[in-house]
């Protein structure tokens, strides 16, 4: 059940982006008095479609093949490489016969979309929910870094206070986009110390492979009790109980979650002793560690639920108007640091198998329950990634249609329709084999992460 909500969370939202991307590019052209032919979701290739309609002369319809959608406009090479059209004399409604500006404008036109469509699910998201977040200032014990941040000099209990020499406000800054991006400086206070931590510029190739929390982890060092055991674990059987303290594992002093987490590790598939505190009174409770270091199942569930001491979370709310450029300034966010992240890939400093998601990766993204939260906000960050992805200057992609424009202005008269449809084919055939890609790599991360 979780596959199917996974995967229906991730249709419902692609389909939501396509539509709205397609309707930018189909109100233009209708704007300007250009007639569009089909609207449809998904590619009908070789003219198989689910389901379909007409409606005011426009075709509308499903395709089967779930690679984004397209309006087909007359007089335009596109998806459809219908060039059949295109031999007779231009007609006042098709696409070849509009000014260059109008038609670099509805090329455009899905692009625009997503951009106003980010900007509006930031902004309502906001203004429902305000922003919440844990104060840095607060952090008693610091924080947990995980392979990667002790790699790079990080230890458990740092206390980060700033990021290029600026203050950090937000404990979840330090998983932020500024810091993971790399070639940052981490301002760093271990005990009397003020040290200094170099974030290398590819830090994005280890994340992708073992995750944010092998960075830093997102909940800060804290002490901890016992707040949930689960039925049938081996933390059950060795007689835990909500309210409990666990002082040391096999006589090691544990004060700490991720100390207890360390040290049950070293008896992975073994026994420990556990030192337990109970109403002020300490026992020894023996217990089954398993193969992943937990006190739970064989198939690595854990069988305790912890309470920490960490500090209250900050809300802050903001009116109609006061949550626009919040929102604006997250969409706008997101925007620049894909492009930043991509610029990455082109200087080499980051390898593009790591840089890039697809469909499986984003499924998972979207979660195995409904969070309509986190659904809307996937959906407003994947709307700033497809305009910024549509911009690219690819043949097929509306950035590679518009850069054909703009040369077509500078130089005073269009490109052949040879050289476009040619284009377009190397572009299609680009981007099925980016698509193959993505997905592969997909199927690969997920078997490395397992």
């Amino acid at each position: 059940m979780s596959i199917v909500i996974m995967v229906g969370q991730l249709i419902l939202g692609l389909s939501i982006l396509v539509i709205l991307h397609e309707l930018g590019h189909f109100l233009a052209a209708r704007a300007f008095g250009i007639k569009v032919e089909k609207f449809y979701l998904f590619f009908d290739a070789w003219n198989f479609s689910l389901f379909k309609f007409n409606y005011k002369g426009v075709e509308y319809g499903i395709g089967w093949l779930p690679l984004g959608g397209y309006v087909k406009i007359a007089g335009m090479i596109d998806e459809s490489m219908d060039t059949d059209q295109l031999a007779g004399p231009p007609q006042p409604w098709e696409f070849r016969s509009k000014p260059a500006w109008q038609r670099l404008i509805v090329m455009l036109g899905g692009i625009f979309v997503n951009i106003i469509l980010g900007i509006l699910i930031f902004w309502v998201l906001t203004i429902k929910y305000g922003e919440t977040y844990m104060p840095n200032s607060e952090i008693k014990y610091g924080i947990v870094p995980g392979k990667i941040g002790l790699r790079i000099g990080l230890l458990p209990g740092d206390k980060i206070t700033a990021v290029n020499g600026r203050t950090i406000v937000r404990f979840e800054e330090l998983t932020s986009t500024e810091v993971i991006l790399g070639n940052t400086d981490l301002t760093v206070e271990r005990g009397s110390q003020t040290l200094h931590v170099k974030v290398p510029g590819n830090l994005i190739n280890d994340l992708s492979d073992m995750g944010i929390d092998q960075f830093i982890s997102r909940v800060p060092r804290s002490t901890f009790a016992i707040d949930t055991v689960v039925p049938k674990s081996y933390a059950a059987a060795a007689g835990l109980v909500k309210g409990d303290s666990i002082l040391a594992v096999n006589s090691v002093p544990v004060k700490f979650f991720d100390q207890l987490q360390s040290e049950l590790k070293k008896y992975a598939g073994k026994q420990a002793v556990l030192d337990v505190k109970r109403n002020n009174v300490v026992s020894q409770h023996t217990t089954y560690v398993n193969k992943d270091g937990a006190l739970g199942f064989n198939d690595g569930r854990t069988g305790i639920g912890a309470k920490f001491d960490l500090p209250k979370d900050k809300k802050l709310t903001f009116g109609f108007f006061g949550s626009l450029p919040i929102g604006a300034t997250k969409a706008w966010g997101t925007f620049t640091d894909n492009a930043k992240g991509l610029g990455k890939v082109f200087k080499g400093e980051v390898k593009f198998n790591k840089a890039v998601s697809g469909p499986v990766a984003i499924a998972t993204m979207f979660g195995s329950h409904i969070d309509w939260i986190r659904f809307w906000s996937l959906v407003g960050f994947l709307s700033m990634v497809l305009a910024l992805t549509n911009l690219l200057p690819i043949p097929a992609l509306d950035g590679g249609h518009a850069l054909f424009l703009i040369i077509e202005m500078i130089k005073g008269k269009p490109l052949s329709d040879k050289f476009l449809e040619r284009a377009q084919i190397v572009g299609f055939v680009i981007l099925v084999t980016l698509m193959v890609f993505v997905f592969g790599n997909d199927i690969v991360k997920q078997i490395v992460k397992h």
